[in-house]
C-alpha cells in the first residue's frame, strides 16, 4: 500500500510542476479576451539581421576547385600510361 501513496504523491508534484511551467506562457497571452477592453497597449519591435555568405556560394571557390580537380585528374592519366616503358631484369644465380 505504501508503494500506491508514492506514486499519487509523484504524480501530484509533477501536475503542479507542469502547472508551473506554464504560468510564463499564461503571461505571454496578454488581454485577449478577459479583463477591462478600455486599455490600449503600444507594442514596439525592433528586428536586426544578419546576412552571412558561406564559401562555397562564392564563384571563385568553384572554379579553384575545378582546377584543382582537372590537375589531378591529368596527373593521374599521365602517370598511369607508362605502358610503352620496357623493364627488363635479369636473374643470376650463383653456383658453389
Amino acid at each position: 500500500m505504501k508503494q500506491l501513496r508514492v506514486n499519487t504523491w509523484f504524480a501530484t508534484l509533477l501536475m503542479f510542476v507542469f502547472a508551473l511551467l506554464q504560468m510564463p506562457l499564461w503571461a505571454q497571452e496578454g488581454n485577449t479576451g478577459t479583463g477591462n477592453n478600455n486599455t490600449s497597449t503600444t507594442t514596439s519591435e525592433t528586428t536586426t539581421s544578419t546576412t552571412t555568405t558561406y564559401w562555397y556560394t562564392e564563384p571563385w571557390v568553384w572554379v579553384v576547385g575545378g582546377a584543382v580537380l582537372l590537375l589531378i585528374i591529368v596527373a593521374l592519366v599521365r602517370g598511369s600510361g607508362s605502358s610503352d616503358r620496357e623493364v627488363h631484369r635479369t636473374t643470376v644465380i650463383k653456383d658453389h
